[in-house]
């Protein structure tokens, strides 16, 4: 049972991981994160990237954030058998939508999630008291990225299924017809919106926050996790700041001359 408030009370930060790398991975540790977003919808991970690199993060003790393939049975069981901590769901149209796709990430009678007998349970059988550390212990976070979901987003919240959200900026600013994501005014009050209808829930919510203004609002509405940063982003960040640093020198020489 969450109380009121109680997601809010310890900010975790996030890198978003778009393919698979142990040193990405160890980097974020050593940089001093504390969770690690899988983006398996639209980058490179199969199942056999998975079955490494879930518990490789694991053992690091970063928390891993599974952004599974699609709002279907088996994406959502696999991540959780590989030994994910939550499992993000893309594309929730609804809040019966909601329901029966994130049953899928607990055990009955909560739920619908079958059993499988590898990793999670230590490769042996299982017991009730085991089913209710699982259903407690690995969450479930529909995507908040569909108009209609944003209008159902308390009915999703309250679910049982449900242990919180994670926002899609850009494709909610698409579905909602503002067309590409700019981090305007109308994004913002979505975005605070969400984050107001989690914390009345007592539940966390989970940002993409790329820009200074999504990070503001995030540290201000008590986001239960902020991710900064992208691996493909920084990579890119990393080699144009290097590039741009060197163009200056070369160009204060050229002035002297």
């Amino acid at each position: 049972m969450h109380e009121p408030g109680e997601s809010q009370r310890t900010t975790r930060h996030g890198v978003w991981l778009s393919e698979p790398s142990a040193a990405a991975v160890e980097m974020a540790h050593l940089a001093g994160y504390g969770t690690v977003v899988l983006d398996i919808e639209h980058g490179l991970f199969d199942l056999a990237a998975l079955d490494w690199l879930i518990p490789f993060a694991r053992s690091t003790g970063l928390e891993v954030v599974a952004k599974v393939l699609g709002p279907e049975r088996g994406p959502i069981q696999q991540a959780l058998d590989f030994g994910a901590d939550a499992v993000a769901v893309p594309h929730i149209a609804s809040a019966a939508h909601a329901r029966r796709v994130c049953g899928y990430a607990k055990f009955p009678p909560l739920g619908d999630r079958s059993f499988a007998g590898g990793r999670t349970s230590g490769y042996r059988g299982f017991t009730d008291a085991w089913v209710a550390d699982q259903d407690a212990g690995t969450r479930c976070y529909p995507m908040i990225e569909d108009a209609s979901a944003l209008e159902e987003v308390e009915e999703i919240l309250a679910l049982p299924v449900v242990d919180g959200v994670f926002i899609g900026p850009s494709d909610l600013s698409l579905r909602r017809g503002r067309g590409a994501y700019t981090v305007g005014g109308d994004d913002l009050a979505d975005l605070r919106g969400i984050a107001r209808a989690a914390r009345a829930a007592g539940k966390p919510w989970i940002l993409p926050a790329w820009s200074e203004a999504e990070k503001r609002l995030a540290v201000e509405e008590g986001a239960g996790t902020i991710v900064t940063t992208m691996q493909y982003g920084a990579l890119l960040s990393g080699f144009t700041g290097a590039l741009d640093a060197l163009r200056e020198i070369e160009n204060e020489q050229r002035s002297r001359r």
